[in-house]
C-alpha cells in the first residue's frame, strides 16, 4: 500500500481536509502545539461526530480489511482452548486478542504501509499550504506600503509545521505603533498600526513595557467611527481574550466595559430609543452590537477559569460589569423617548441572561456578584423587578396584543428590526431570568425587599412571586397549535415556569418563596374565577393552567408544600370555612373530570388540564394525610367513570382502511385516546399508595385493570414517573388484602415472579447459550435471588396466602420434568418447600440451594401464625421436617445416632424450633442458622420427634414472679365500686395509668384477670361507652358441642394451650375448654353476620385465621372459661373489640356492605392506614425507609395487631398491649405500634441499607420494647392525635370511608 495512485491521494488529502476543517476551532483555541497534539489524540472522546468522518471510516476499513480475519481466528481459538470450568471474563479475552494482534506480523507491516502513505499525504498537504501562503503574501506586499516593513519584519521558519511562525517583536516597534495609533495621525497609518498589532505574536506584544499604555490607546481607539478600524480593534481583542492569561485578558475587558460606560454616558452618540427601535443593519448598532457580543463572549466563558487566578481579578471583571448595566438615562423622559440603557443591548444578545446563571454558579463568584449587588449596585436589581412589573402592567391593560411574540420568536425568518415593544419584552426575559437564578440562593433572597421609585411599597420577596405566579395566566402567549416548538421557550408563562420549577427542586429556596399562602392564594386565583365562572374566567387559557397544575403539582410533592396546601398556614383543613388549596384543586379537578366547566368545552386540550389537575390530586392522595382531606370529594369514583367512558370511546375508534385519507388522524386520535386511557389507570392506580386509598381503588371495580397495567409497564421494566422507587410499596400494599393478591395473580404478575425466580434459581423455560457456569453461592440465599425472595416475603402476607393456597392440595407428583418451570405459589412451595419425594429432589439441578431457599421463605411464612396454621392444617410441614431429620441421621458404632451436620439440616432445626414453640424475646431461644467456628461448629441439639430439647426453653420465664400482695392490694383496693359508674371507671383508668408508670409488672396474671372483668362489666353498663348494640345469646355448651372448629382453628388451641402451660397458667383440661370458648365465639358472631356473595375465598363462611384475641383473652382469665366467654360476650358491645378482636367484624352486618363485600378488615383501612400518617409526621426516617425498602408499615403492624403480638413480644407485654387498648380506647393500638417503630428505628435503618427490612421485622422478635418504657410517649401521641383517630374510627359503622 506504500505506492498509492494519484486518485487514492487525492481522496485521502480530501478526507484529512475534511477531519482537520471540522475541529479546526479546537486547534486554533489551543495556547501551544501540545495542548493541539493533545486535543487530536484525545479527539474520540470529545467530537460525538469523530465516527462520521470519512478518514475515520477509511482507517477503521483498512485495519478490518488487514486484521479482521487474524482477530477472529484468534478469538475462536481462545474460546476452544478454554476449560469447561473456567470463566474468562470479556475484558481479559479483549486484553489477550489485542497484545497478540499488536505482536503480530501482518500489524507491523500494517503500521509501517500506512505510515508511508500517510507521510507522502501530509506533505502534499504542506506543500500546497506553503504555495497558497506565498501568493497571499505576495499580494499583501503589493498593497501595503513599504513603510510598515521598516518595523515589521515576516521571519518565516522553514520547519515543515506551520505552527511554528515566529516574529521579531522589539520594544521600539511597540513605541512606533502607539505613536502611529494616536488619533491625530491619518486613517491610513492608523489602520496599518492595527495590522501590524494584530499580525505580531500576543505573547510578545503582552510582555511589552507599554502594554498599560497601549491598552489606553486602544480603548480610545474603539471611539472611532470608521468600522474598519474598529474591526481591527476587536479582533485584537479577541486574540487576546482567547490567548492570553486572566490578568491580561482582565484589563482588555475592564477596558472595553469602561468604553462602553462612556459611550452610554456620552450625549453626543446617537443611542435609538425606545421609540424608533433598533435596527440591526445600522453601521453605528452593527458597531455596538458587536463590542457587547464580544463583551458577553467573555462573560460567559471566563467562569470557566477565573478560580485558578486571585480573586481581586475576578473582582474588576464583575465590577466593571455590574457598572456598565447599572447606567440608566434621564428617568424623567416618556417611556417611548427614553434612551436604551446598555442592559437592552445585552439581552437582544443573551436573551436569557446566561453569563448570570454561569457567574452564579459558582460560590466563589457567586459571593463577589452578591456583595456588590448589595452595596453598590442594588439598582440593578430593582431595574429588573421594575421591568417585571411595567410589563405585568402592559399585561393587563393590553390584553388584546396578541402578536408581539409571533413578531419577536415565532417567525422563521431571521429579523433584522425591533421595535421598542419587542426590546421591552426582551428586557422583561432578561430581568425575568436574572431574578429567577438570584431568588435560588439565600444571600440573593437577602437582597429583598426592594424599593421602587413609582411604588409608595416596598417590593418583598413574596410580592415578587405573586407577581411571578400572576404572568403565568395574565400575560400573553402565542396562539394554539401555530407555533414552532421553540416559540413556546419566550412566551412568559413558559418563562415563569421554567424559573418556578427550578425554585421548587430546591428546598430552602421553595420554602422561602413558594411556600406562603398569598403565593398558593395566587396560583389558586384562576380556579377560582372558573369555578364561580366570573369574566376573568374566560381570560385563562388551558396552556396556563397547565403550567399553573405542574408547579402545584411540585408543590405537593414535598412535605412542607402539602402541609400547606393540605392545611394552610392556619392549620385549617374544613372545606366550608375558607377552603385551602387542596380542597379547590379537589372541586376543580372533579369539576373537569364530570365537564361541568363551560369555558374548556369542546376544547382539545381539556384532557391535557385534567390531566395535569389530577396529576396534583394524585401527589395529595397518595398519601394518607392528603387521602384523609380529598376522602369526601369521591375522586376514585370520578377518575373511575372517566376511564370506562374513555375505554368504551377506545373500543369505538374504527380500524383505519388502507388507502384511506383518515389513517393518519383516526391513528393520532387512537393515540391521543390511549394515553388517556393509561393516565387515567395510573391515577386510580396510585390510591393503592395507601391502605385505605386501596379500599377506595377496590370500591371502584377497576383493581383488576389498575393492576393489569402496572404489570404491562413492570414487564417493559418500565415505571410510572412519579414513583421514585418503583411499585414496591403498592404491591406490598395490595398482597396485604385479599382482593389484592387475586388482582396480582390475575394479571400474570405472580406467574412472572415466579418464573423469574425459578430462572435464577434453576432454569429459564428456554435452553440460553451459557459461555462459562455460574459461580458457586456463598450465602444461603445467592446474591442473584436476594430480590425475588424479597418480593415473594413482600407478596406472602396471610390474606395473600390464604387467597393463594387455602384449601388446596400440592400436586406431589410421581415425576417432574428438569424443564418444568413453577408458575405459582402452590408449585414452589411443591418444588422448594415439601420436598417429600425423591422425584422432586431429582427435579433440582441445584438442590441443597434451592431447599435452603425453600427452607427460609418458609421460616418467614411460619412467622405469621395464621400461615403457619394454614400449612401444617394443609400440608403438615412440620411433620414433613421431621421427618427429614430423621432420614438425616447417620448410625455410628455402638448402635449410637447422630445427625449429619449440613446447611439443611441446622436450616431445618431452625424452623422446626420456630414453628413448635410459641414465645416473646425472653421466653424462647432460637437456635442460629449459621455454624460456629471451633471444635463443636454447632451445640444445639437437632431432634426428629416430640418434644423439644429443654435448652430451646428460656429459663427465665419458666415461672411467674410471686405476687407483691401489697402492691396488688392497693390497686385493687383503689378500683372499688363507687356510688358514680363514670367516676369509678375514670378513677380505675388512672390508676392503671399511674401503675403503669411505676410498677407495670403488677398488672399481670390475676391482678390483670380482675381488673379486666370488673372494668369490662361496669363500662358496658354505660350505654353512652358501648358502640355495638347488645345481642341476645343464650346457647348452652350443650349446644356447641357438636359444632366443629376448622383445622386452622384445632391447631391453634393446642398451640395456645402449650404456651399457657409453659406460661403455668393453665391446667388439664384447659383444651376442651378453649374448644367450647371459641365455639361459642364462632356461634356469637355468625348471629351477627350477613351473607356475602363474593368470589374472594376469605369470604365464604367462617373467619380464615385461628382467633388469637379469644386466645389471649383465655390465658388472661387463667383458663376460665365461663368468665372468658361472659367477659367476651360485655367486650364485642365495644368499640376497641372491632380492632382488637379481628373476627368480631369478619362479614360483619354492622358494617356497609361495601366495605364487608371487600374483605378489608378496619384495622388495615382505618388502624394501619392511621399507623402510616402518624408514623410519618413522628419518625420520618423510618417512613422513609419503609418507602425506599418497597415494604409498608401497615404490613408488618396488621401481622403484629391479627396476632396479638404472639412470638414477638413476651407474655406480660402482649397483657399490657391489650390492657391499655381496653382501659384507655382502640387508638392506643396505634400509638403501640408507633412506640415499637419508633424503639426499632436504628435497626430499621441498618437492615434498610442492607436490603432485608422485611426479614429483620417478620423474623425478629421486639427485644427490648416494653410497653410501660413508652406509656408517657404514648399519653402524648393521644394529646395530639385522639380526636381525629377516635372520630374516625367510630365511623367504620355509620358511614362507608
Amino acid at each position: 500500500m506504500a505506492q498509492i495512485s494519484s486518485e487514492d491521494e487525492a481522496q485521502l488529502q480530501s478526507m484529512l481536509r475534511q477531519l482537520l476543517l471540522s475541529v479546526k476551532e479546537k486547534i486554533t483555541g489551543a495556547p501551544s502545539l501540545e495542548c493541539a497534539e493533545e486535543i487530536l489524540l484525545h479527539l474520540e472522546e470529545t467530537d460525538e461526530n469523530f465516527h462520521n468522518y470519512e478518514f475515520v471510516k477509511y482507517l477503521r476499513q483498512h485495519i478490518y480489511d488487514t486484521l479482521g480475519t487474524m482477530i477472529e481466528e484468534e478469538m475462536e481459538k481462545c474460546t476452544s482452548d478454554q476449560n469447561p470450568g473456567e470463566g474468562t471474563g470479556y475484558d481479559t479475552l479483549v486484553q489477550h486478542v489485542t497484545k497478540v494482534t499488536q505482536e503480530s506480523k501482518e500489524y507491523k507491516e500494517m503500521m509501517l504501509s500506512l505510515k508511508n502513505v500517510m507521510t507522502a499525504v501530509v506533505e502534499s498537504l504542506i506543500n500546497k499550504f506553503e504555495e497558497h501562503q506565498t501568493r497571499t503574501k505576495e499580494v499583501q506586499k503589493k498593497t501595503i506600503k513599504e513603510k510598515c516593513f521598516n518595523y515589521c519584519t515576516d521571519n518565516y521558519s522553514d520547519s515543515d509545521s506551520s505552527f511554528n511562525q515566529s516574529y521579531k517583536f522589539s520594544q521600539g516597534k511597540l513605541q512606533l505603533i502607539l505613536e502611529q495609533l494616536d488619533p491625530g495621525q491619518p486613517k491610513e497609518v492608523r489602520l496599518e498600526a492595527m495590522l501590524a498589532l494584530c499580525s505580531a505574536p500576543p505573547s510578545d506584544v503582552l510582555n511589552c513595557e507599554n502594554w498599560t499604555t497601549l491598552c489606553e490607546k486602544l480603548t480610545v481607539s474603539l471611539a472611532d467611527p470608521d468600522p474598519a478600524f474598529n474591526d481591527r480593534i476587536l479582533k485584537f481583542y479577541a486574540q487576546t481574550f482567547t490567548l492570553s492569561p486572566l490578568h491580561i485578558t482582565k484589563e482588555i475587558y475592564t477596558s472595553l466595559a469602561r468604553h462602553l460606560e462612556l459611550y452610554f454616558l456620552s450625549g453626543e452618540n446617537h443611542i435609538p430609543t425606545l421609540l424608533t427601535g433598533v435596527d440591526v443593519t445600522h453601521p453605528n448598532v452593527i458597531r455596538l452590537l458587536k463590542k457587547v457580543r464580544l463583551l458577553n463572549e467573555y462573560q460567559k466563558e471566563v467562569p470557566s477559569f477565573w478560580i485558578r487566578h486571585p480573586e481581586k481579578y475576578m473582582e474588576e471583571i464583575v465590577e466593571s460589569t455590574l457598572s456598565l448595566l447599572s447606567i440608566k438615562h434621564d428617568q424623567s423622559l416618556l417611556v417611548s423617548q427614553k434612551i436604551l440603557d446598555p442592559i437592552y443591548f445585552l439581552a437582544l444578545l443573551d436573551v436569557k441572561a446566561v453569563w448570570f446563571k454561569k457567574w452564579m454558579h459558582a460560590y466563589y463568584s457567586r459571593t463577589v456578584v452578591l456583595q456588590l449587588l448589595e452595596k453598590k449596585y442594588k439598582s440593578l436589581i430593582t431595574t429588573s423587578v421594575q421591568q417585571c412589573v411595567q410589563y405585568f402592567e402592559s399585561c393587563e391593560n393590553m390584553k388584546s396584543d396578541e402578536n408581539l411574540l409571533r413578531t419577536k420568536h415565532c417567525g422563521n425568518k431571521q429579523k433584522t428590526f425591533y421595535s421598542g415593544q419587542e426590546l421591552q419584552y426582551i428586557y422583561f426575559v432578561h430581568s425575568l431570568c436574572l431574578l429567577g437564578r438570584l431568588l435560588i440562593y439565600a444571600q440573593g433572597r437577602k437582597l429583598f425587599p426592594v424599593k421602587m421609585k413609582n411604588i409608595n411599597d416596598s417590593v418583598s420577596l413574596t410580592d415578587l412571586l405573586v407577581l411571578f405566579t400572576r404572568l403565568i395566566y395574565y400575560s400573553p402567549s402565542c396562539p394554539k397549535m401555530t407555533l414552532p416548538e421553540h416559540a413556546e421557550d419566550y412566551s412568559p408563562a413558559s418563562l415563569v415556569t421554567e424559573v418556578l420549577r427550578i425554585l421548587c427542586d430546591q428546598k430552602e429556596s421553595a420554602i422561602e418563596c413558594l411556600y406562603k399562602s398569598q403565593v398558593i392564594d395566587a396560583f389558586l386565583e384562576p380556579i377560582h374565577n372558573l369555578m364561580k365562572e366570573t369574566e376573568a374566567a374566560a381570560n385563562c387559557s388551558e396552556t396556563a393552567l397547565i403550567h399553573v397544575a405542574d408547579i402545584l403539582a411540585r408543590i405537593a410533592s414535598v412535605e412542607e408544600g402539602l402541609f400547606l396546601l393540605l392545611y394552610g398556614e392556619n392549620m385549617n383543613s374544613s372545606k366550608d370555612e375558607n377552603p385551602t388549596g387542596a380542597h379547590l384543586i379537589a372541586q376543580f379537578s372533579k369539576k373537569l373530570l364530570d365537564e361541568d366547566i363551560s369555558v374548556f368545552s369542546g376544547s382539545e386540550m381539556l384532557p391535557m388540564v385534567k390531566g395535569a389537575f389530577i396529576s396534583v390530586c394524585r401527589q395529595m392522595y397518595s398519601t394518607c394525610e392528603g387521602l384523609q382531606v380529598l376522602i369526601p370529594y369521591n375522586l376514585h369514583y370520578s377518575i373511575a367513570k372517566a376511564w370506562k367512558k374513555t375505554s368504551l370511546l377506545s373500543e369505538r375508534i374504527p380500524t383505519p382502511v388502507e388507502g384511506s385519507d383518515s389513517i393518519s388522524s383516526i391513528s393520532q386520535e387512537s393515540q391521543n385516546i390511549m394515553a388517556w386511557e393509561e393516565n387515567l389507570l395510573d391515577d386510580l392506580l396510585n390510591f393503592a399508595a395507601t391502605p385505605r386509598g386501596l379500599l377506595l381503588l377496590q370500591k371502584t371495580g377497576a383493581i383488576n385493570d389498575c393492576v393489569t397495567f402496572m404489570f404491562n409497564l413492570y414487564a417493559k421494566k418500565q415505571v410510572s414517573r412519579h414513583e421514585k422507587f418503583g411499585y414496591g410499596v403498592m404491591v406490598t400494599q395490595m398482597a396485604s388484602t385479599a382482593a389484592g393478591a387475586v388482582a396480582l395473580r390475575n394479571s400474570g404478575f405472580i406467574n412472572a415472579l415466579v418464573t423469574e425466580l425459578w430462572s435464577m434459581l434453576e432454569c429459564g423455560r428456554d435452553d440460553v447459550r451459557v459461555t462459562y457456569p455460574r459461580s458457586t453461592p456463598v450465602d444461603p440465599i445467592d446474591q442473584s435471588c436476594q430480590k425475588s425472595f424479597l418480593a415473594l416475603v413482600n407478596l406472602l402476607s396471610y390474606p395473600a396466602v390464604y387467597e393463594l393456597i387455602g384449601n388446596q392440595d400440592i400436586p406431589n407428583k410421581s415425576e417432574y420434568s428438569l424443564r418444568e418451570v413453577p408458575t405459582c405459589i402452590i408449585d414452589i412451595i411443591d418444588r422448594l418447600i415439601i420436598l417429600n419425594s425423591e422425584a422432586k429432589i431429582r427435579s433440582l439441578f441445584n438442590y441443597e440451594q434451592s431447599h435452603i431457599f425453600g427452607l427460609r421463605l418458609l421460616n418467614v411464612l411460619c412467622c405469621d401464625l395464621d400461615t403457619l396454621l394454614l400449612l401444617e392444617s394443609q400440608y403438615q410441614v412440620s411433620a414433613m421436617l421431621l421427618n427429614a431429620q430423621e432420614e438425616n441421621i447417620l448410625e455410628i458404632s455402638g448402635g449410637h445416632r447422630d445427625f449429619i451436620i449440613d446447611g439443611l439440616s441446622v436450616e431445618r432445626n431452625h424452623v422446626l424450633v420456630r414453628i413448635l414453640l410459641i414465645g416473646g424475646p425472653l421466653e424462647r431461644i432460637l437456635p442460629p442458622r449459621a455454624l460456629q467456628k471451633g471444635n463443636d461448629p454447632y451445640p444445639w441439639p437437632m431432634f426428629s420427634s416430640y418434644p423439644l430439647p429443654d435448652c430451646y426453653l428460656s429459663e427465665v420465664t419458666k415461672r411467674i414472679d410471686p405476687k407483691q400482695e401489697s402492691d396488688i392490694g392497693k390497686l385493687l383496693l383503689h378500683c372499688k365500686i363507687s356510688e358514680k359508674q363514670a367516676e369509678w371507671i375514670e378513677n380505675c383508668r388512672i390508676q392503671f395509668c399511674q401503675t403503669m408508670r411505676t410498677k407495670p409488672n403488677i398488672i399481670n396474671g390475676v391482678v390483670l384477670a380482675e381488673l379486666f372483668e370488673k372494668f369490662v362489666l361496669h363500662i358496658t353498663e354505660n350505654p353512652s361507652d358501648c358502640y355495638f348494640p347488645t345481642v341476645d345469646y343464650k346457647a348452652t355448651d350443650a349446644d356447641v358441642k357438636n359444632e366443629s372448629l376448622s383445622s386452622v382453628q384445632q391447631i391453634g388451641i393446642k398451640m395456645t394451650v402449650r404456651y399457657g402451660k409453659f406460661l403455668n397458667l393453665l391446667k388439664d383440661g384447659a383444651e376442651n375448654d378453649l374448644t367450647l370458648v371459641l365455639k361459642h365465639s364462632e356461634r356469637f358472631l355468625k348471629q351477627q353476620q350477613t351473607s356475602i356473595k363474593s368470589p374472594l375465598r376469605c369470604l365464604q363462611g367462617r373467619y380464615p385465621g385461628h382467633d388469637w384475641f379469644v386466645s389471649s383473652l383465655f390465658l388472661i382469665m387463667l383458663g376460665d372459661q365461663e368468665k372468658t366467654l361472659k367477659v367476651l360476650q360485655k367486650f364485642s358491645r365495644l368499640l376497641t373489640s372491632a380492632f382488637l378482636w379481628l373476627p368480631r367484624l369478619h362479614i360483619s352486618k354492622y358494617l356497609p356492605s361495601d366495605i364487608s363485600e371487600s374483605g378489608i378488615h378496619p384495622i388495615y383501612f382505618c388502624g394501619a392506614h392511621y399507623i402510616e400518617m402518624l408514623l410519618k409526621t413522628e419518625v420520618p426516617l423510618v417512613f422513609s425507609a419503609f418507602h425506599m425498602s418497597g415494604f409498608t408499615p401497615s404490613q408488618i403492624c396488621q401481622q403484629w395487631i391479627t396476632q396479638c403480638f404472639w412470638n414477638y413480644l413476651d407474655w406480660i407485654e402482649i397483657c399490657h398491649y391489650i390492657a391499655i387498648c381496653v382501659f384507655l380506647g382502640p387508638d392506643y393500638q396505634i400509638y403501640i405500634c408507633i412506640s415499637i417503630l419508633k424503639h426499632l428505628q436504628h435497626d430499621i435503618l441498618k437492615h434498610t441499607q442492607s436490603q432485608d427490612l422485611q426479614l429483620f421485622l417478620k423474623e425478629e422478635a421486639l427485644h427490648g420494647f416494653r410497653v410501660s418504657d413508652y406509656f408517657e410517649y404514648m399519653e402524648n401521641l393521644e394529646q395530639n392525635y385522639r380526636p381525629l383517630l377516635l372520630q374516625d374510627m367510630k365511623r367504620i359503622r355509620l358511614q362507608s370511608t
